[in-house]
């Protein structure tokens, strides 16, 4: 198809401007997807186990439901030494025989 107009024209149409940005950006887009995917299921399933601000559950649970324990968002270590993961709000630590504790970030509120 010729392409008409201005004489730095690319593409004939947004169309096939779209179509060739897309083919371009899937591999990259999939992966980030993907991941983010992970992380919103991590959230919710944090989410779901503790309505509360804080509680206990165990690694059988966690990984029963889907837990990716690979993917969070950070990681943040207290005064004690201990280390909590971050799923966006939602935290948890390992406590001893595969229990896990956890909490709900509430400076995420503000």
């Amino acid at each position: 198809m010729p392409v008409a107009g201005r004489v730095d024209k690319k593409f004939c149409c947004d169309m096939c401007r779209n179509a060739f940005n897309n083919r371009l950006n899937a591999d990259g887009y999939n992966m980030v997807r993907r991941i983010n995917n992970t992380l919103r299921k991590n959230r919710r399933i944090l989410e779901e186990l503790c309505p509360e601000d804080k509680c206990k559950t165990t690694k059988k649970v966690l990984l029963a439901k889907g837990f990716d324990f690979n993917f969070l968002t950070n990681i943040r270590p207290t005064l004690k030494g201990s280390v909590y993961h971050f799923v966006y709000d939602y935290g948890y630590l390992e406590l001893d025989h595969d229990f896990y504790l956890i909490v709900r970030d509430k400076r995420s509120e503000k």
